[in-house]
């Protein structure tokens, strides 16, 4: 490809590790716009990939072709094993159960409170009764730290804390994948690194394979290189041992083309122009 960086191949999967999305030379073009051409990646069960890019180079639509909520041009896309570019709404909205949605800017329903907020998918699409629903609700709420503000109004809650409630809603179904798209956008470093902080304890001690999608590289970078351990019942940030920043990958995207890929210390180090100009 033209300009592109002299990354690596994909990392082969190792064998026995389970592959919870796969891309497979993916396109899509709107009328004579190519959003993305010949995309490939696959993540592994509990891993991270992080898509950095200018404005328009084909992250949020990788979300959305996961969700389904797209269907690509061309390529092979699966989800969980199924293939989501081939199934019918119905047969989507299964595997959309087990898939959670962060969006920039927390889309809470203004109306209900946080704890209905939270339990909106369990209530609503799951049809658990409140009394079945309301220990888990307290449980996600209790695992962002925003276990006392059930009962409150959105309109009553910072940025930083709309945000987490957002991350809790995500969660309460127990989804095996979370999709963040712009999760700290707006937010100020402090309280950005809190809704980080979230993003890393989900994967380390949950268990939960990550797509996040950021202009903010420090955000980024932070999610990849730190560790959630738990530790005298406490639960603490650390920098993360080389195998597991290796779990983290960097998907650099241009012109709807993979341009970069690899963990957080190849990206720093690399030295092809666009990405370094991306960096600066």
């Amino acid at each position: 490809m033209p300009g592109a960086a002299a990354a690596p191949p994909p990392r082969q999967t190792p064998a026995g590790a389970t592959v919870v999305v796969a891309f497979e030379e993916v396109s899509l073009a709107f009328d004579e716009k190519v959003v993305l051409d010949g995309v490939s990646f696959t993540l592994e069960e509990g891993h991270t990939k992080v898509f950095l890019g200018a404005s328009g180079a084909g992250k949020s639509t990788i979300l959305k072709i996961i969700l389904g909520l797209l269907k690509p041009d061309g390529g092979e896309v699966r989800v969980l094993g199924a293939p989501v570019h081939h199934l019918a709404e119905g047969e989507l909205m299964r595997v959309r159960g087990d898939l959670g949605m962060v969006f920039q800017e927390g889309a809470l329903f203004d109306s209900l409170t946080v704890g209905e907020n939270v339990g909106y998918k369990l209530i609503e699409e799951a049809r658990l009764p409140i009394e079945e629903a309301r220990p888990r609700i307290e449980e996600v709420l209790g695992f962002v730290g925003l276990g006392a503000f059930i009962d409150r109004m959105p309109s009553e809650l910072s940025g930083g804390q709309r945000r987490r409630v957002a991350i809790a809603r995500a969660m309460a179904a127990k989804p095996r994948v979370l999709l963040y798209d712009e999760p700290t956008t707006g937010l100020d470093p402090m309280t950005a690194t809190t809704v980080d902080d979230e993003i890393i304890k989900l994967r380390d001690l949950e268990n939960v394979t990550s797509i996040l999608v950021t202009h903010q590289l420090r955000d980024a970078f932070y999610v990849a290189t730190q560790e959630a351990v738990r530790r005298n019942g406490s639960v603490v940030f650390e920098p993360a041992s080389t195998a597991k920043a290796d779990e983290a990958e960097f998907i650099m995207l241009k012109d709807g083309r993979v341009h970069f890929e690899g963990n957080a210390h190849a990206l720093r180090e690399s030295t092809d122009t666009y990405v370094r100009t991306f960096l600066s």
